[in-house]
């Protein structure tokens, strides 16, 4: 049993606030500006998002992947597409991408439409990838039951057998999906919970912002 009690943990937030005219019009070059922010923080891992996505039957599923990209054409990631989050969006191609950065007292909230990123997109980020990471991709049945850590062992020495060059291709069932935003929240803390919110919403191809009740 946890012996602090859950309920009387505090925190103050007042390091910085977020108003209308501090943002841009533009919540690409907004978040732009809060990533770099992030990055020149040296947090623990800026990059680092949680992934939300459902399935036909709506059950949600939420998990921890890293961004590796973005620009006006959404937000990239990859992972193999037979994992469960791979399935969801074969089935329910919306989901919600999360940015906590603790240390800037900031979040950020994505929603949208996904899609496959292209192939040529994908071939060019995996041949990017360590070798190891590239082994791995082949090796591991994503989100499958697996008996014991020495299957997974074991398919590793196969694959790296299978290469003896070190070119490791792309796997067929591995790939980058970009979510293609239509809101975008940004959330900074504020003392009292009175926190800040800005909300970005498209409407008929443009984006608009506004104040959030905290």
């Amino acid at each position: 049993m946890i012996e602090t009690n859950l309920a009387d943990l505090r925190k103050t937030y007042s390091k910085m606030e977020l108003t209308e005219r501090s943002v841009t019009a533009d919540p690409f070059e907004q978040f732009g500006k809060w990533m770099n922010e992030a990055l020149a923080s040296d947090l623990p891992e800026p990059t680092a998002m949680t992934l939300a996505t459902a399935s036909a039957e709506g059950r949600p599923s939420s998990r921890v992947v890293l961004l590796k990209g973005f620009d006006h054409n959404g937000f990239v990631f990859y992972t193999n597409y037979k994992s469960r989050k791979g399935r969801d969006l074969a089935e329910n191609p919306f989901a919600a991408m999360h940015f906590f950065w603790p240390e800037l007292e900031r979040q950020v909230d994505i929603s949208g439409r996904v899609e496959m990123a292209s192939a040529e997109e994908s071939d060019a980020y995996f041949a990017s990838r360590p070798l190891d990471s590239r082994i791995g991709a082949w090796a591991s049945r994503q989100s499958e039951k697996i008996a014991s850590r020495s299957v997974l062992i074991k398919r590793v020495m196969k694959v790296v057998a299978m290469h003896p060059t070190g070119h490791v291709p792309r796997p067929p069932h591995w790939g980058g999906f970009r979510l293609i935003p239509d809101r975008i929240e940004f959330w900074q803390g504020r003392p009292s919970r009175l926190h800040d919110r800005i909300c970005y919403e498209l409407a008929d191809g443009v984006w608009r912002h506004s104040r959030l009740s905290p």
